[in-house]
């Protein structure tokens, strides 16, 4: 092989590592999560999902797409092992970023729909994706783990983008 043919197949198989140690790395937590107990204690969701956006917002920014977080100013707590919903409240953002274009508008809705859950959804209304790539299936799936784990619901669809969680809320004992 030429020098010119060694450096394209190197960088070649440097993008196919590199994916390959994604779903790795994703199989991994996947199988975490499923494994291993999560740390429940009473927490606020509405900083944590404040954090979960911050994190991507300028992403969306770059993109031309607008994120949207809208609910109360306050939400009660929450029995929740905060690592596992914000890796989970992250992974969902970015396929939502992933599955939107440019003027999309996602939208993060916030409300306690019941006296014993807090219910976020995350949605585009306008995405036009049939099917989501390797890497963002497993991405969904490691989600809906981390929510799962945790005694929470989870629930998406494609057209459009939807995703609902429901994460049970701390009872007051009397």
């Amino acid at each position: 092989m030429s020098e010119e043919e060694l450096r394209e197949l190197a960088t070649n198989s440097a993008l196919e590592v590199e994916r390959v140690c994604t779903l790795f790395s994703c199989l991994r937590r996947l199988v975490s999560a499923e494994s291993i107990e999560p740390k429940l204690l009473p927490a606020p969701i509405l900083p944590l999902l404040a954090y979960a956006v911050d994190g991507v917002k300028l992403l969306f920014d770059e993109d031309g797409m607008f994120l949207r977080s809208m609910g109360p100013n306050t939400c009660p707590p929450i029995l929740i092992d905060r690592k596992r919903t914000l890796e989970a409240l992250s992974s969902i953002l970015l396929v939502a970023h992933a599955v939107s274009r440019s003027q999309d508008t996602v939208e993060v809705i916030t409300s306690s729909p019941s006296t014993s859950t807090v219910r976020i959804v995350t949605r585009n209304l306008h995405s036009q994706l049939e099917a989501l790539n390797t890497e963002q299936s497993l991405s969904m799936a490691l989600a809906e783990a981390n929510i799962r784990s945790q005694q929470g619901s989870f629930t998406w669809s494609m057209q459009p983008f939807n995703v609902q969680i429901d994460l049970q809320r701390m009872q007051l004992e009397h």
